[in-house]
């Protein structure tokens, strides 16, 4: 049953299906080749979507929308641009630092892209940067979102893999600062090894204080919600509420630059995205259920636990098995498929699960930097007008630190499950 329906989806993935109709379609055909009740077919998919945790996932799109439309986008930049000043590379380094602020209200790789992508690699251009480094950078710096609260790849990770979501998503904030950290050290020796170009900005204490105050409402979205989440009075879902009720009020009657049109454009914009993800969520629980049946999981626990019981060989193997993956399969489809088939054999052999979803997340995110299926790569392209080739040799020096940081994060498991173990006890 298993390699009918993996062959299937291979055939249909070769053909340039959608992800989504891959997995339904292929596990569609087993089901009814099997003599198993069409219903299935209903019943499963709509469970899958009967989750309260995924919620949170239209209403951050929504969030992330509304403020990209606000322009807070630009206030961010102009202050941490203030704040560095004129070192070698600064607009570099501010691309990533704005990366991580960004990251506090998107939730999503391409969100930042979308929202980003163009102002860094024009302010980077502006000032002397090639193409292909100012390229390579925002698409690296992206990876931070996914790790950072709110992270949407996270809360379907979370409900897949049957882990607190709350926790998991305070699990990604140390390992975020950490890549953002490593991002800029590589920044910064490539801006000494390159000579890369001074900012051109020259702001007095003044201007920074006015500048500040300007983006205050914007940088308070992230404390906003971080805060929600470390106090326990919000779960996922309501913090995703209240952003979204944020960024309405500040986008009204702070900055007053929302109109109705911009909002019936980030509800369009949120519909569209939604749906894809969700329905890859349906379609994917449908082809893992089918999975499941064959003894699938159990079969994979049983192989993994025989090569080794060591849990950092364990992780080892998970990290290259995705790594491969990543080049083949969208993320969110990765997530739902393989986690649940890996994630009770790692756990069993005393991985913990906030470390484990974390891992899981992080190697995912770098799988969008890889061809032939990164969507990331194939986003900034569109933005920047560049052949897909050229965005690729700009990102390969920031390899460095995303592996590096993938490689520390699995061998360390404080950095993931210190935080919110302090917090939750």
């Amino acid at each position: 049953m298993s390699l009918i329906l993996l062959s299937l989806f291979a055939v249909l993935l070769a053909l340039g299906a959608p992800i989504a109709v891959c997995l339904g379609l292929s596990a569609a055909v087993v089901i009814v080749m099997e003599g198993l009740p069409v219903s299935v077919l209903a019943q499963r998919s709509l469970n899958a979507l009967d989750s309260s945790p995924l919620l949170a996932v239209p209403l951050f799109i929504f969030a992330a929308a509304l403020l990209n439309a606000t322009g807070v986008t630009t206030h961010l930049f102009d202050l941490v641009r203030m704040l560095f000043g004129r070192i070698r590379g600064a607009v570099a380094q501010v691309s990533v630092f704005v990366s991580l602020i960004f990251s506090g209200v998107s939730g999503a790789a391409l969100a930042d892209i979308g929202a980003l992508g163009a102002i860094q690699i024009n302010q980077m251009t502006a000032q002397g940067y090639r193409k292909e480094f100012a390229a390579g950078l925002t698409v690296a710096a992206a990876t931070i979102g996914p790790i950072f609260p709110p992270s949407i790849p996270i809360i379907i990770y979370a409900s897949v893999a049957n882990v607190s979501a709350v926790k998991l998503l305070l699990a990604g904030i140390i390992p975020a600062l950490l890549l953002t950290a490593l991002l800029m050290a590589q920044v910064a020796i490539m801006a000494r090894v390159k000579g890369l170009p001074r900012d051109e900005v020259s702001a007095k204490p003044r201007e920074i204080a006015q500048k500040a105050v300007i983006s205050f409402p914007a940088l308070m979205a992230p404390v906003l919600l971080i805060g929600g989440l470390m106090s326990g009075y919000f779960g996922p879902t309501e913090v995703a509420g209240v952003t979204v009720a944020y960024a309405l009020f500040i986008g009204f009657t702070i900055y007053r630059s929302l109109t109705g049109r911009a909002v019936v454009g980030a509800l369009r914009e949120t519909v569209e995205a939604s749906a894809n993800i969700l329905f890859v969520v349906a379609t994917a629980a449908l082809f893992a259920w089918v999975l499941t049946l064959d003894q699938v999981p159990m079969k994979v626990s049983a192989l993994l636990l025989g090569v080794s019981d060591n849990p950092l060989v364990l992780l080892f193997l998970v990290n290259v098995l995705l790594l491969i993956v990543g080049m083949a399969l969208e993320s969110i489809a990765a997530i739902l498929i393989i986690a649940p088939i890996v994630a009770p054999a790692l756990t069993a052999a005393g991985v913990d699960p906030l470390q484990l979803g974390i891992v899981f997340v992080l190697n995912l995110m770098i799988g969008l930097l890889t061809p032939p299926v990164g969507m990331s790569l194939y986003m900034i392209s569109i933005i920047s007008r560049m052949p897909i080739t050229q965005v690729i040799a700009g990102v390969m020096p920031f390899f460095i630190p995303l592996l590096l940081s993938l490689l520390v994060v699995s061998a360390v498991p404080a950095l993931s499950t210190w935080l919110p173990e302090f917090l939750m006890n």
